[in-house]
């Protein structure tokens, strides 16, 4: 049997800031050469802003018609770079990719769709584009305008849309129209959490009815409940394929030393998702036991205090912070926000800010918790970091019973005691 999907030596390089290069597309050409006169005003030669990075290198390995395949990987190890390449958004520098049978993708929110259709006539336009008859696409419209919950927006111009209506609709369609192979990023995590399921349990029929499915997310339980098998990418390279459950031991040990910090971590620098966005969180400090700077592991049940430095360029009274904690398996345990203080005053501020979040007691099992920090400035996010800070909590004895707990996501005080039945005897000697 010959595989569906063949990846062969795929590389990927992008040149930053320097000459346009035979795999460069049009619009990078085109923005190249308009930056070039603004160039030669600052005397920054090409030669001398060149730099070459590297987003894949060798990647090779093949998928059988109807595996699920889940590609793991930390934020810029390669992941929606391949996908790209995959489905023709982008050309590898390097190798080739051959494709047995029609894709579908969902990858970024804008992909795919023509922003000045409607929802009904961008359904049709995928149709066609996976080379579907307009008789086929007509027999699964009602079935996509149910899945997607947009059905009084049908005739609005998608551009209109909000990301999650977009996602959904997106999703509808990709899942809809009998692709032989579906292709889905970590655009899922727009949607909010009931539709996150639904596309879950959709793919899973996906997969149970032969087609294949490319499965990008972090969080590992999806990727454990749905994929048979795992493709694990680091800093640009293949570093494991095999069983899902041996990939995401993989990834997990590989990313469990990572990330130690002092107590005091700089955010300006930090990776995000979205480079266009202002890099406004700058610092995030820890500190235990009052302002007591956190060494290390936090023991289980300690009290913890997190410092979130960010700016204000303009006058504001409307701005909050967010941090979630996510256990190894991109799952959310816990969300700490401004905006669940009670007591907080609403005052117009600008300039440097600091905002402090205490929690009297941190009671999180023993485990590997990454943070994602966010600021949202009147209503909106501005700034988004998904890894920001690790932390490590470690066992203690919570209870004071000598007795360590074992079991779930997070501990509780709570009081046992007994009471005689009705009826009953006391035992005798």
């Amino acid at each position: 049997m010959q595989p569906i999907l063949e990846f062969r030596n795929i590389s990927k390089e992008y040149i930053l800031g320097g000459a346009a290069r035979k795999h460069d597309t049009f619009r990078e050409i085109l923005v190249r050469t308009a930056k070039r006169p603004l160039a030669l005003l600052t005397g920054k030669s090409e030669r001398q802003t060149e730099e070459r990075f590297w987003a894949l290198r060798d990647v090779s390995f093949d998928v059988n018609p109807g595996e699920v395949i889940g590609v793991i990987g930390r934020n810029g190890a390669g992941k929606s770079t391949l996908l790209k390449i995959l489905s023709r958004i982008t050309d590898p520098t390097e190798g080739y990719i051959k494709a047995r049978g029609r894709l579908a993708s969902l990858l970024e929110v804008g992909t795919g769709f023509h922003p000045e259709l409607t929802g009904r006539e961008n359904i049709y336009l995928n149709g066609a584009i996976l080379g579907m008859r307009k008789s086929e696409i007509a027999a699964k419209f009602d079935q996509i305008v149910a899945f997607s919950e947009i059905e009084q927006f049908l005739d609005t111009p998608v551009k209109r849309y909000s990301s999650g209506m977009y996602v959904r609709l997106a999703f509808a369609v990709a899942a809809h129209l009998n692709p032989e192979i579906l292709v889905v990023d970590e655009v899922l995590a727009v949607g909010d959490m009931s539709f996150q399921k639904k596309c879950l349990g959709k793919m899973s029929e996906v997969s149970r009815g032969g087609r294949t499915v490319l499965f990008v997310s972090h969080n590992m339980a999806a990727v454990q409940n749905l994929c048979s098998r795992g493709i694990v990418l680091k800093h640009g390279n293949l570093a494991f394929n095999g069983s899902v459950n041996e990939a995401i031991d993989y990834y997990l040990n590989s990313v469990s030393g990572e990330g130690a910090h002092g107590h005091i971590i700089d955010l300006s620098s930090a990776r995000r998702n979205n480079p266009r966005r202002p890099r406004l969180l700058n610092k995030l400090e820890f500190y235990t036991d009052g302002d007591t700077p956190m060494r290390g592991s936090l023991p289980m049940g300690t009290a913890l205090k997190m410092r979130i430095h960010f700016p204000l360029s303009e006058p504001a009274d409307d701005f909050e912070i967010g941090i979630g904690f996510d256990n190894m398996y991109g799952q959310r345990v816990f969300t700490a926000h401004s905006w669940f203080e009670p007591d907080r005053m609403h005052t117009e501020r600008v300039g440097p800010q600091v905002f402090i979040c205490d929690i009297p007691s941190l009671t999180l099992v023993p485990g590997q918790y990454t943070l994602r920090v966010w600021l949202d400035v009147n209503g909106d996010e501005v700034d988004l970091i998904d890894d920001a800070a690790r932390i490590q909590v470690i066992e203690s004895d919570y209870y004071g019973t000598g007795k360590v707990p074992w079991n779930g996501t997070f501990v509780l005080k709570h009081r046992w005691r007994l009471e005689q039945a009705n009826g009953a005897s006391p035992a005798h000697p």
